[in-house]
């Protein structure tokens, strides 16, 4: 027979209570030992590192406060202690616990930082996914808009071969049969390649732009660089070196294409007062592509001339040339730049991009001879000012704990020890004995002849070091003034009496009380 146990769960705000009360319990014990602070402050550490508000801890601190004032009414022999006590609690109790609820929501903010930097971490890296395959795709486009014409004119050509005159019946066939695959493999591709694209990308829009610069590949550049002028934009394009004997790759040209068009289409969206410069630098081996901004009357006198500058205007993006799948709008998330890098990855080049000066700079270097693509990058690191609801929130938290764990302790202090003072001198005034009715008093007067000078109760202080008192007497103390700023608060008097006579009067001065 299998036992089952079962574990009565205590709630926080009484565990965390329990604690509290055990520390202040603890500080009233550590008025007559010093030691006892130290269990106080381990139960007040404890108390405050427990989750959840301090409120339990507040009524805690309520609770006894309000059972140590009617005891000090009631039992004033206390009251020289009640300082102490609260000194001892301010240290002993309050400052730990602060202290432990501090680290408590250190850690606790710690912890959510770290899983809202992993968590973002996460997000970014799928964005970053979802653009390389977007750029994939767009790719795969690109193909199918080559081979499909290709095979068209494969198509074509099969036609006109089977309509020529003189030709044999087996060629004929062989021709026909030639067209209907070149056909056929139009249709399928076009099939894979809407496979692949977004249902975003599938609706029907505006078709691919034509034109000069439409065409991907270097010499489209100027095109393009025409149309982004003509549309508003100030830009200047610059073509240094001599380009390679042999044409380069159809991916370098798409790449070197697809770099201008987004940094251009970046400041058109971003920057639109600034001047754009595309330089494109060949070399036999590589081709290098780069496009700044600037403000204008950041530019020096000292360039290299340029071709007249246009009139720059506010205007909306440049006309892309890939037509409604094109990426949104890259300064929102990166996205753009993110598919841009991913696809001079895979045409064997490196990609640079960021702030310059007063604008933004793109720089692309792309490998003419065929070759593996780099490794990808691990992807973008999370913005440094990217900080969620919950972080502030937590940052506002420590923030109030903090200023809480000096004002608090502090406010409370004071207002207690005032309290004690005041219970003090407002107790004072009923045990004060005048010094000139102090003067009358002579050793050897019977008390019914002293009676009429004394005051109705005696005071609480007592000499730190008292004289030795006569034996079998009875010793009596009063207040000289209950006033706390003259010069003789805190001094008393003691009367002592032996079988119903005064038989010795003493004065102590503050320092000698306790």
């Amino acid at each position: 027979m299998r036992s089952v146990i079962i574990k009565a769960r205590i709630p926080e705000p009484v565990v965390s209570a329990g604690l509290f009360i055990g520390a202040v319990g603890t500080v009233g014990a550590s008025v007559t030992g010093a030691w006892w602070g130290t269990p106080a402050a381990v139960c007040a550490f404890l108390a405050g590192r427990r989750p959840g508000r301090g409120r339990s801890a507040a009524v805690a601190l309520g609770v006894v406060i309000a059972a140590a004032v009617p005891a000090v009414v009631l039992l004033p022999q206390w009251l020289p202690w009640a300082s102490r006590f609260v000194l001892t609690l301010l240290v002993a109790a309050m400052l730990p616990w602060f202290a432990g609820r501090f680290l408590r929501q250190y850690r606790e903010l710690v912890r959510a930082g770290r899983e809202q930097a992993a968590r973002l971490e996460r997000e970014q890296r799928l964005l970053a996914e979802q653009a390389r395959l977007r750029e994939r795709t767009r790719i795969a486009q690109d193909m199918h808009d080559l081979l499909g014409h290709e095979l068209s004119l494969i198509a074509l050509s099969a036609g006109a071969l089977k309509l020529a005159p003189g030709l044999p019946e087996a060629h004929r066939a062989a021709a026909h049969d030639i067209r209907t695959r070149a056909g056929a493999a139009v249709d399928r591709l076009g099939e894979v390649i809407g496979l692949l694209r977004e249902p975003s990308d599938r609706a029907p829009g505006p078709a691919p732009a034509s034109g000069p610069g439409a065409a991907p590949g270097i010499a489209g550049i100027a095109g393009l660089v025409d149309r982004a002028a003509s549309a508003g934009l100030d830009v200047r394009l610059r073509v240094m070196g001599e380009p390679a004997a042999a044409e380069p790759p159809r991916a370098v040209d798409g790449a070197v294409h697809r770099v201008v068009q987004e940094a251009l289409t970046n400041v058109a969206k971003h920057a639109p007062g600034h001047r754009a410069t595309v330089v494109v630098r060949h070399a036999p081996e590589r081709t290098e592509v780069t496009v700044t901004d600037e403000p204008v009357r950041t530019l020096s006198p000292a360039r290299v001339p340029l071709p007249p500058a246009r009139v720059p205007v506010p205007v909306p993006a440049v006309p892309e040339a890939n037509g409604p799948e094109d990426d949104p709008p890259s300064g929102a998330s990166r996205l753009g730049l993110i598919g841009l890098d991913e696809r001079v990855r895979l045409a064997g080049g490196s990609l640079a991009a960021g702030p310059e000066g007063d604008g933004f700079a793109v720089r692309a270097v792309l490998l003419h001879r065929p070759g593996a693509a780099p490794p990808r990058p691990s992807g973008p690191a999370r913005p440094a000012d990217a900080m969620p609801p919950e972080h502030r929130s937590a940052r506002r938290r420590l923030r109030r704990t903090a200023v809480a764990a000096v004002l608090v302790p502090l406010c409370t202090a004071s207002l207690l020890i005032l309290g004690v003072r005041a219970w003090d001198t407002a107790a004072a005034r009923h045990s004060v004995l005048a010094p000139q009715d102090y003067a009358r008093l002579r050793p050897g007067q019977p008390r019914t002849e002293v009676a009429p000078y004394l005051p109705d109760r005696q005071t609480h202080r007592r000499p730190a070091a008292s004289t030795p008192e006569p034996p079998d007497g009875a010793c009596e103390f009063y207040v000289q003034t209950a006033d706390p700023f003259d010069d003789r608060s805190g001094d008393i008097y003691r009367l002592c009496f032996r079988s119903g006579r005064l038989v010795s009067t003493d004065t102590f001065t503050g320092r000698e009380v306790r």
